[in-house]
């Protein structure tokens, strides 16, 4: 039976490029995005995410994230791949363990959650895992 749980996180950093080539053509960038996680997950984060943005500045979005820190009360490192949309007021992301990448007593974590972030530098997640 899957463990569920629910925090808040913090963005603590933003990198962000547009990427060149054709001209045109619509708006890509990429992003280095860290964040701080608390609550039942108690972690430093890094995404490294892709972003593509429509005139109307909504944007679709894709990207690895890495966790270093707690679950619970297991320590480790585990990686997250996300899948989200940015509505012009809030980003919502859909995110799952990628396997074969967590250590220590994380390790052969496997979980899914949501992340939803209005526009700020704060959001709140929930993640449903097996360990």
């Amino acid at each position: 039976m899957s463990t569920h749980l629910e925090g808040v996180f913090e963005v603590t950093s933003w990198s962000e490029e547009q990427v060149g080539g054709l001209e045109g053509a619509a708006k890509v960038t990429v992003a280095g995005i860290g964040q701080r996680f608390t609550g039942g997950i108690e972690a430093e984060t890094k995404w490294d995410m892709v972003m593509t943005y429509r005139d109307d500045g909504t944007a679709d979005f894709v990207g690895y994230q890495r966790l270093q820190g707690r679950v619970g009360d297991k320590e480790g490192t585990f990686v997250l791949q996300g899948l989200g949309q940015f509505d012009g007021t809030e980003a919502r992301t859909r995110f799952e363990v990628v396997p074969g990448n967590s250590t220590g007593e994380l390790t052969g974590l496997r979980g899914s959650g949501l992340a939803v972030a209005p526009m700020g530098s704060t959001g709140t997640f929930s993640f449903d895992y097996d360990l």
